[in-house]
Protein backbone atom coordinates (compact mmCIF):
# COMPACT_ATOMS: atom_id res chain seq x y z
CA UNK A 1 0.00 0.00 0.00
CA UNK A 2 1.28 3.90 -0.69
CA UNK A 3 2.09 5.72 2.26
CA UNK A 4 -0.44 7.37 3.53
CA UNK A 5 0.20 9.24 6.99
CA UNK A 6 -1.62 8.26 9.96
CA UNK A 7 -2.96 5.41 11.53
CA UNK A 8 -4.24 2.04 10.73
CA UNK A 9 -6.49 0.29 12.92
CA UNK A 10 -7.84 -2.82 11.88
CA UNK A 11 -11.45 -4.04 11.49
CA UNK A 12 -11.07 -7.50 10.69
CA UNK A 13 -11.05 -7.90 6.90
CA UNK A 14 -11.55 -4.15 7.02
CA UNK A 15 -8.74 -1.65 8.29
CA UNK A 16 -9.10 2.11 7.88
CA UNK A 17 -6.71 5.15 8.01
CA UNK A 18 -7.41 8.90 8.18
CA UNK A 19 -6.42 10.43 4.99
CA UNK A 20 -6.92 13.16 2.38
CA UNK A 21 -9.33 10.69 -0.40
CA UNK A 22 -7.55 8.26 -1.67
CA UNK A 23 -7.04 4.68 -1.23
CA UNK A 24 -4.01 2.54 -2.94
CA UNK A 25 -4.41 -0.87 -2.15
CA UNK A 26 -2.12 -3.15 -3.98
CA UNK A 27 -4.62 -6.37 -3.50
CA UNK A 28 -7.07 -8.27 -4.17
CA UNK A 29 -8.17 -4.42 -5.89
CA UNK A 30 -7.33 -0.52 -5.67
CA UNK A 31 -10.48 1.39 -4.87
CA UNK A 32 -10.21 5.03 -5.07
CA UNK A 33 -12.52 7.33 -3.04
CA UNK A 34 -13.36 10.29 -1.95
CA UNK A 35 -13.83 10.34 1.92
CA UNK A 36 -13.30 11.07 4.91
CA UNK A 37 -11.35 7.15 5.45
CA UNK A 38 -9.19 5.39 2.96
CA UNK A 39 -10.55 1.57 3.29
CA UNK A 40 -7.95 -1.29 2.30
CA UNK A 41 -9.42 -4.75 1.62
CA UNK A 42 -7.51 -7.46 3.49
CA UNK A 43 -5.57 -9.30 0.89
CA UNK A 44 -7.74 -12.24 1.36
CA UNK A 45 -11.04 -10.64 0.87
CA UNK A 46 -11.78 -11.68 -2.45
CA UNK A 47 -15.58 -12.29 -2.06
CA UNK A 48 -18.18 -9.24 -2.27
CA UNK A 49 -17.52 -6.09 -0.66
CA UNK A 50 -18.24 -5.76 3.39
CA UNK A 51 -21.25 -4.80 4.92
CA UNK A 52 -19.65 -1.53 6.14
CA UNK A 53 -17.71 -1.02 2.73
CA UNK A 54 -21.31 -1.47 0.62
CA UNK A 55 -23.48 0.73 3.16
CA UNK A 56 -20.64 3.70 2.43
CA UNK A 57 -21.12 3.42 -1.25
CA UNK A 58 -24.74 3.22 -1.10
CA UNK A 59 -24.65 6.29 1.13
CA UNK A 60 -23.00 8.31 -1.58
CA UNK A 61 -23.32 6.48 -4.46
CA UNK A 62 -27.02 7.35 -5.38
CA UNK A 63 -25.85 10.31 -6.77
CA UNK A 64 -24.01 9.47 -9.01
CA UNK A 65 -23.77 9.00 -12.89
CA UNK A 66 -22.31 6.26 -15.27
CA UNK A 67 -25.27 6.14 -17.45
CA UNK A 68 -24.97 5.93 -20.98
CA UNK A 69 -27.64 6.41 -23.15
CA UNK A 70 -25.93 4.05 -26.47
CA UNK A 71 -26.24 0.63 -26.24
CA UNK A 72 -27.82 0.62 -22.77
CA UNK A 73 -31.23 0.71 -21.74
CA UNK A 74 -32.78 3.71 -19.51
CA UNK A 75 -31.52 3.45 -16.07
CA UNK A 76 -28.77 1.15 -16.55
CA UNK A 77 -24.88 2.26 -15.60
CA UNK A 78 -22.16 1.42 -17.50
CA UNK A 79 -19.17 -0.47 -16.48
CA UNK A 80 -16.16 -0.65 -18.61
CA UNK A 81 -12.79 -2.33 -17.78
CA UNK A 82 -9.64 -1.65 -19.66
CA UNK A 83 -7.07 -4.30 -19.80
CA UNK A 84 -3.66 -3.58 -20.63
CA UNK A 85 -0.89 -6.09 -21.02
CA UNK A 86 2.34 -5.58 -18.71
CA UNK A 87 5.63 -4.75 -21.46
CA UNK A 88 4.05 -7.82 -23.73
CA UNK A 89 6.66 -7.89 -26.09
CA UNK A 90 9.21 -7.78 -23.13
CA UNK A 91 7.26 -10.45 -20.83
CA UNK A 92 6.40 -13.09 -23.45
CA UNK A 93 10.24 -12.93 -24.14
CA UNK A 94 10.94 -13.38 -20.42
CA UNK A 95 8.63 -16.09 -20.00
CA UNK A 96 9.68 -18.14 -23.00
CA UNK A 97 13.57 -18.17 -21.58
CA UNK A 98 13.40 -18.82 -18.10
CA UNK A 99 17.10 -17.11 -18.32
CA UNK A 100 15.75 -13.70 -19.03
CA UNK A 101 13.33 -13.61 -16.04
CA UNK A 102 14.11 -10.77 -13.82
CA UNK A 103 16.55 -9.15 -16.02
CA UNK A 104 16.48 -6.05 -17.38
CA UNK A 105 15.17 -7.33 -21.32
CA UNK A 106 15.36 -4.69 -24.43
CA UNK A 107 13.76 -5.86 -27.55
CA UNK A 108 15.11 -4.60 -30.27
CA UNK A 109 18.16 -4.60 -32.61
CA UNK A 110 21.52 -4.50 -30.29
CA UNK A 111 23.42 -1.09 -29.99
CA UNK A 112 26.11 -2.12 -32.21
CA UNK A 113 23.71 -2.33 -34.98
CA UNK A 114 21.58 1.11 -35.98
CA UNK A 115 18.44 0.24 -34.53
CA UNK A 116 15.36 1.30 -31.72
CA UNK A 117 14.08 -0.35 -29.15
CA UNK A 118 10.90 -1.79 -29.98
CA UNK A 119 9.95 -2.83 -26.50
CA UNK A 120 11.34 -2.94 -22.83
CA UNK A 121 10.48 -4.81 -19.53
CA UNK A 122 10.26 -3.06 -16.22
CA UNK A 123 13.59 -3.88 -15.11
CA UNK A 124 15.31 -1.89 -18.00
CA UNK A 125 12.34 1.07 -18.18
CA UNK A 126 13.82 1.43 -14.57
CA UNK A 127 16.55 3.13 -16.27
CA UNK A 128 14.66 5.57 -17.99
CA UNK A 129 14.77 2.81 -21.69
CA UNK A 130 11.73 3.13 -23.63
CA UNK A 131 9.96 1.83 -26.81
CA UNK A 132 11.17 4.22 -30.31
CA UNK A 133 14.54 5.09 -28.10
CA UNK A 134 17.70 4.44 -30.60
CA UNK A 135 19.27 1.30 -29.11
CA UNK A 136 22.28 3.05 -29.02
CA UNK A 137 20.89 5.02 -26.16
CA UNK A 138 19.46 2.47 -24.39
CA UNK A 139 22.57 0.82 -24.31
CA UNK A 140 23.76 3.39 -22.80
CA UNK A 141 21.06 4.12 -20.30
CA UNK A 142 21.40 0.27 -18.85
CA UNK A 143 24.28 -0.97 -20.11
CA UNK A 144 23.27 -4.94 -18.18
CA UNK A 145 20.79 -5.06 -20.79
CA UNK A 146 20.10 -8.31 -22.80
CA UNK A 147 18.62 -7.46 -26.43
CA UNK A 148 16.65 -9.90 -28.14
CA UNK A 149 15.18 -9.66 -31.08
CA UNK A 150 11.52 -9.24 -31.77
CA UNK A 151 9.10 -12.15 -33.10
CA UNK A 152 6.14 -10.55 -34.12
CA UNK A 153 4.27 -13.74 -35.16
CA UNK A 154 5.17 -14.69 -31.71
CA UNK A 155 3.23 -11.78 -30.11
CA UNK A 156 0.18 -11.70 -32.71
CA UNK A 157 -0.48 -15.37 -31.57
CA UNK A 158 -0.02 -14.83 -27.96
CA UNK A 159 -2.78 -11.71 -28.71
CA UNK A 160 -4.93 -14.06 -30.25
CA UNK A 161 -5.41 -16.39 -27.08
CA UNK A 162 -5.89 -13.55 -24.73
CA UNK A 163 -8.05 -12.10 -26.59
CA UNK A 164 -9.94 -15.12 -26.42
CA UNK A 165 -10.06 -15.41 -22.88
CA UNK A 166 -11.33 -11.84 -22.77
CA UNK A 167 -14.58 -13.11 -25.25
CA UNK A 168 -15.26 -15.30 -22.81
CA UNK A 169 -16.48 -13.27 -20.46
CA UNK A 170 -19.10 -12.17 -22.19
CA UNK A 171 -18.01 -8.88 -22.80
CA UNK A 172 -18.77 -6.40 -25.99
CA UNK A 173 -14.78 -5.86 -26.49
CA UNK A 174 -12.90 -3.45 -28.91
CA UNK A 175 -9.09 -4.34 -29.32
CA UNK A 176 -7.21 -1.15 -28.89
CA UNK A 177 -3.96 -3.02 -30.28
CA UNK A 178 -2.07 -6.13 -29.68
CA UNK A 179 -1.96 -6.14 -25.87
CA UNK A 180 -4.84 -3.73 -24.73
CA UNK A 181 -8.77 -3.71 -25.02
CA UNK A 182 -11.84 -2.04 -23.82
CA UNK A 183 -14.46 -4.33 -22.62
CA UNK A 184 -18.21 -3.87 -21.85
CA UNK A 185 -19.64 -5.46 -18.79
CA UNK A 186 -22.76 -3.25 -18.38
CA UNK A 187 -25.15 -5.83 -19.21
CA UNK A 188 -24.21 -8.26 -16.54
CA UNK A 189 -23.17 -6.14 -13.69
CA UNK A 190 -25.94 -3.92 -13.09
CA UNK A 191 -26.13 -3.09 -9.22
CA UNK A 192 -28.40 -0.27 -7.36
CA UNK A 193 -26.45 2.39 -8.40
CA UNK A 194 -23.51 3.70 -10.72
CA UNK A 195 -20.63 2.47 -8.37
CA UNK A 196 -22.43 -0.65 -6.93
CA UNK A 197 -22.66 -2.03 -10.43
CA UNK A 198 -18.75 -1.32 -10.68
CA UNK A 199 -18.20 -3.38 -7.86
CA UNK A 200 -20.30 -6.12 -9.22
CA UNK A 201 -17.58 -6.07 -12.17
CA UNK A 202 -14.82 -6.51 -9.47
CA UNK A 203 -15.04 -10.23 -9.19
CA UNK A 204 -14.97 -10.35 -12.94
CA UNK A 205 -11.91 -8.70 -13.53
CA UNK A 206 -10.19 -10.76 -10.26
CA UNK A 207 -10.98 -13.87 -11.76
CA UNK A 208 -9.66 -13.00 -15.49
CA UNK A 209 -6.62 -11.43 -14.33
CA UNK A 210 -5.99 -15.21 -12.29
CA UNK A 211 -6.85 -16.96 -15.34
CA UNK A 212 -4.44 -14.97 -17.84
CA UNK A 213 -1.87 -15.58 -15.20
CA UNK A 214 -2.49 -19.41 -15.02
CA UNK A 215 -2.90 -20.26 -18.51
CA UNK A 216 -0.79 -17.93 -19.79
CA UNK A 217 2.18 -16.85 -17.57
CA UNK A 218 1.23 -13.14 -18.35
CA UNK A 219 0.04 -10.38 -15.90
CA UNK A 220 -2.35 -7.67 -16.95
CA UNK A 221 -3.39 -4.33 -15.37
CA UNK A 222 -6.90 -3.92 -15.14
CA UNK A 223 -8.78 -0.53 -14.79
CA UNK A 224 -13.03 -0.46 -14.18
CA UNK A 225 -14.61 2.52 -14.72
CA UNK A 226 -17.91 4.11 -15.83
CA UNK A 227 -16.47 4.89 -19.05
CA UNK A 228 -12.93 5.02 -21.30
CA UNK A 229 -11.41 8.19 -19.79
CA UNK A 230 -11.31 6.68 -16.68
CA UNK A 231 -10.81 2.91 -17.23
CA UNK A 232 -7.89 3.62 -19.27
CA UNK A 233 -6.28 6.21 -16.49
CA UNK A 234 -7.31 3.67 -13.88
CA UNK A 235 -5.33 0.64 -15.54
CA UNK A 236 -2.09 2.96 -15.71
CA UNK A 237 -2.54 3.72 -12.12
CA UNK A 238 -0.79 0.70 -10.54
CA UNK A 239 0.70 -1.47 -13.33
CA UNK A 240 2.32 -3.91 -13.53
CA UNK A 241 -0.33 -6.22 -12.11
CA UNK A 242 -2.70 -3.68 -11.20
CA UNK A 243 -6.49 -3.91 -10.85
CA UNK A 244 -7.63 0.12 -9.84
CA UNK A 245 -11.57 0.48 -9.68
CA UNK A 246 -12.45 4.55 -9.89
CA UNK A 247 -15.86 5.25 -8.65
CA UNK A 248 -18.18 7.50 -10.22
CA UNK A 249 -18.73 9.77 -6.76
CA UNK A 250 -15.16 10.84 -6.43
CA UNK A 251 -14.13 10.46 -10.16
CA UNK A 252 -13.62 14.75 -10.05
CA UNK A 253 -11.07 14.60 -6.83
CA UNK A 254 -8.88 11.24 -7.97
CA UNK A 255 -8.54 13.38 -11.14
CA UNK A 256 -7.53 16.79 -9.22
CA UNK A 257 -3.63 16.17 -8.88
CA UNK A 258 -3.08 14.17 -11.98
CA UNK A 259 -0.90 16.66 -14.66
CA UNK A 260 -2.50 17.67 -17.44
CA UNK A 261 -1.34 15.46 -20.03
CA UNK A 262 -2.82 12.93 -18.52
CA UNK A 263 -5.89 13.61 -20.03
CA UNK A 264 -7.14 11.91 -23.24
CA UNK A 265 -5.95 14.34 -26.11
CA UNK A 266 -3.30 16.22 -24.39
CA UNK A 267 -0.40 16.35 -26.32
CA UNK A 268 3.09 18.07 -26.00
CA UNK A 269 1.76 21.30 -27.50
CA UNK A 270 -1.33 21.42 -25.66
CA UNK A 271 0.42 20.75 -22.66
CA UNK A 272 2.51 23.44 -23.38
CA UNK A 273 0.06 26.18 -24.44
CA UNK A 274 -2.10 24.56 -20.82
CA UNK A 275 1.41 25.52 -18.82
CA UNK A 276 1.61 28.75 -20.28
CA UNK A 277 -1.84 29.50 -19.26
CA UNK A 278 -1.03 28.51 -15.47
CA UNK A 279 -2.85 25.37 -15.78
CA UNK A 280 -0.59 22.21 -14.83
CA UNK A 281 -2.93 19.56 -13.18
CA UNK A 282 -6.19 18.16 -14.39
CA UNK A 283 -7.46 20.40 -10.68
CA UNK A 284 -6.41 23.76 -12.51
CA UNK A 285 -8.53 22.61 -15.87
CA UNK A 286 -11.88 21.89 -13.10
CA UNK A 287 -10.89 25.39 -11.65
CA UNK A 288 -10.65 27.64 -14.80
CA UNK A 289 -13.19 30.01 -15.35
CA UNK A 290 -13.13 31.01 -18.37
CA UNK A 291 -13.41 29.58 -21.60
CA UNK A 292 -11.01 26.82 -22.84
CA UNK A 293 -11.29 27.39 -26.17
CA UNK A 294 -9.43 30.56 -26.19
CA UNK A 295 -6.40 28.56 -25.42
CA UNK A 296 -7.00 25.31 -27.24
CA UNK A 297 -9.68 25.71 -29.64
CA UNK A 298 -12.68 23.21 -30.63
CA UNK A 299 -11.33 20.86 -28.38
CA UNK A 300 -11.72 23.19 -25.07
CA UNK A 301 -15.38 21.80 -24.01
CA UNK A 302 -14.36 18.84 -24.76
CA UNK A 303 -11.39 19.19 -22.66
CA UNK A 304 -13.58 20.69 -19.39
CA UNK A 305 -15.39 17.01 -19.96
CA UNK A 306 -12.75 15.28 -19.61
CA UNK A 307 -11.49 16.88 -17.18
CA UNK A 308 -14.34 16.06 -14.37
CA UNK A 309 -14.18 12.49 -15.48
CA UNK A 310 -17.29 12.65 -18.10
CA UNK A 311 -16.96 11.11 -21.04
CA UNK A 312 -19.95 9.54 -23.73
CA UNK A 313 -17.28 7.87 -26.29
CA UNK A 314 -18.49 4.29 -27.23
CA UNK A 315 -16.94 1.35 -27.63
CA UNK A 316 -16.01 1.20 -31.84
CA UNK A 317 -17.06 -1.78 -33.16
CA UNK A 318 -16.48 -1.21 -36.63
CA UNK A 319 -15.36 0.96 -39.36
CA UNK A 320 -12.43 2.17 -37.46
CA UNK A 321 -9.26 4.06 -39.03
CA UNK A 322 -6.63 1.45 -39.96
CA UNK A 323 -3.71 3.90 -40.94
CA UNK A 324 -2.78 6.87 -41.51
CA UNK A 325 -0.19 7.44 -45.05
CA UNK A 326 1.04 10.51 -47.14
CA UNK A 327 3.10 10.24 -49.93
CA UNK A 328 5.00 12.27 -53.11
CA UNK A 329 5.88 11.08 -56.51
CA UNK A 330 8.97 13.37 -57.46
CA UNK A 331 8.63 15.71 -60.73
CA UNK A 332 12.23 13.90 -61.41
CA UNK A 333 13.40 10.87 -59.71
CA UNK A 334 15.54 11.58 -57.18
CA UNK A 335 17.97 10.50 -54.47
CA UNK A 336 19.21 13.69 -52.97
CA UNK A 337 19.18 12.91 -49.46
CA UNK A 338 18.54 16.81 -48.76
CA UNK A 339 15.16 16.32 -50.52
CA UNK A 340 14.27 12.87 -49.30
CA UNK A 341 15.02 13.75 -45.24
CA UNK A 342 12.65 17.56 -46.14
CA UNK A 343 9.59 14.83 -47.55
CA UNK A 344 9.65 12.53 -44.80
CA UNK A 345 9.67 15.36 -42.14
CA UNK A 346 7.14 17.15 -43.90
CA UNK A 347 4.61 13.68 -44.24
CA UNK A 348 5.99 12.96 -40.75
CA UNK A 349 4.01 16.34 -39.69
CA UNK A 350 1.23 15.99 -41.72
CA UNK A 351 0.42 11.93 -40.19
CA UNK A 352 1.54 14.01 -36.48
CA UNK A 353 -1.20 16.75 -37.28
CA UNK A 354 -3.88 13.96 -38.25
CA UNK A 355 -3.45 11.31 -35.70
CA UNK A 356 -3.85 14.53 -33.02
CA UNK A 357 -7.11 15.79 -34.57
CA UNK A 358 -8.12 11.90 -34.34
CA UNK A 359 -6.40 11.86 -30.82
CA UNK A 360 -4.54 8.52 -31.89
CA UNK A 361 -1.01 6.86 -31.45
CA UNK A 362 0.45 4.53 -33.67
CA UNK A 363 2.27 1.64 -32.81
CA UNK A 364 4.07 0.74 -36.70
CA UNK A 365 5.48 3.43 -39.07
CA UNK A 366 5.77 1.92 -42.20
CA UNK A 367 8.12 3.48 -45.62
CA UNK A 368 7.54 2.76 -49.14
CA UNK A 369 9.64 3.38 -52.29
CA UNK A 370 9.41 3.53 -55.72
CA UNK A 371 12.01 3.53 -58.26
CA UNK A 372 11.85 4.56 -61.91
CA UNK A 373 11.05 1.16 -63.31
CA UNK A 374 7.89 0.70 -60.32
CA UNK A 375 9.76 -1.32 -58.16
CA UNK A 376 7.78 -0.70 -54.83
CA UNK A 377 8.97 -1.84 -52.07
CA UNK A 378 7.41 -1.19 -48.33
CA UNK A 379 9.20 -1.85 -44.91
CA UNK A 380 8.02 -1.05 -41.54
CA UNK A 381 8.58 -0.77 -37.33
CA UNK A 382 6.50 -1.84 -34.81
CA UNK A 383 6.99 -0.40 -31.11
CA UNK A 384 5.08 -1.16 -28.21
CA UNK A 385 4.04 2.16 -26.84
CA UNK A 386 2.10 4.19 -29.29
CA UNK A 387 4.08 6.93 -31.39
CA UNK A 388 2.17 10.78 -31.16
CA UNK A 389 4.55 13.22 -32.16
CA UNK A 390 5.91 13.89 -35.54
CA UNK A 391 9.27 13.80 -35.01
CA UNK A 392 9.64 10.42 -33.44
CA UNK A 393 7.30 9.02 -37.01
CA UNK A 394 9.95 11.19 -38.76
CA UNK A 395 12.76 9.20 -37.04
CA UNK A 396 11.35 6.17 -37.45
CA UNK A 397 10.96 6.75 -41.36
CA UNK A 398 14.72 8.00 -41.40
CA UNK A 399 15.68 4.85 -39.43
CA UNK A 400 13.95 2.55 -41.89
CA UNK A 401 15.08 4.00 -45.02
CA UNK A 402 18.75 3.74 -44.17
CA UNK A 403 18.32 0.38 -42.34
CA UNK A 404 16.87 -1.07 -45.68
CA UNK A 405 18.86 0.39 -47.63
CA UNK A 406 15.77 2.20 -49.68
CA UNK A 407 17.81 4.94 -51.25
CA UNK A 408 20.02 2.54 -53.00
CA UNK A 409 19.20 4.32 -56.59
CA UNK A 410 16.97 7.39 -57.17
CA UNK A 411 13.50 7.23 -56.10
CA UNK A 412 10.38 8.09 -57.89
CA UNK A 413 7.91 7.82 -54.96
CA UNK A 414 8.38 8.41 -51.14
CA UNK A 415 5.75 7.41 -48.85
CA UNK A 416 5.40 7.22 -44.93
CA UNK A 417 2.57 6.15 -42.68
CA UNK A 418 1.20 4.50 -39.43
CA UNK A 419 -0.80 1.51 -38.58
CA UNK A 420 -2.08 -0.06 -35.67
CA UNK A 421 -3.78 2.56 -34.22
CA UNK A 422 -4.24 3.33 -30.54
CA UNK A 423 -5.05 5.66 -27.72
CA UNK A 424 -1.85 7.81 -27.11
CA UNK A 425 -1.15 6.43 -23.45
CA UNK A 426 0.86 8.86 -20.80
CA UNK A 427 3.60 7.70 -18.94
CA UNK A 428 2.45 5.94 -16.05
CA UNK A 429 0.23 7.82 -13.57
CA UNK A 430 2.41 8.22 -9.82
CA UNK A 431 1.00 6.58 -6.77
CA UNK A 432 -0.64 9.56 -4.68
Amino acid sequence: MAAVKGLAISLGKLAYRPCPWVAIVQTPVTLVFGHAFCFALDAAANATPSGSLRRLLDRRGRRSGGRQAAGLAPGMFRVLFHLDMDAFYASVEQRDNAALRGQPVIVGSPPSRRGVVAAASYEARRFGVRSAMPSATAGRLCPTAIFVPPRMERYRAESQIIMQLLAETGAIIEPMSIDEAYLDLSQSCQGLDADDSLLRGRPIAQTLKRRIWAERQLTASIGIAANKLLAKLASEFQKPDGLTLIPERDKVLFLRPLPVRAIHGVGKVTETVLRQAGIRTVGDLQDHPGDLRALVGSFGPRLKQFARGEDDRPLELGDEIRSISAEETFARDTDDRKVLRACLREQAADIGARLKRKQLGAHTVQVKVRYGDFTTLTRQITVEEPLVEAREIYRLGCFLLGREKLVSRPLRLLGLGVSTLTEPVARQLPLL
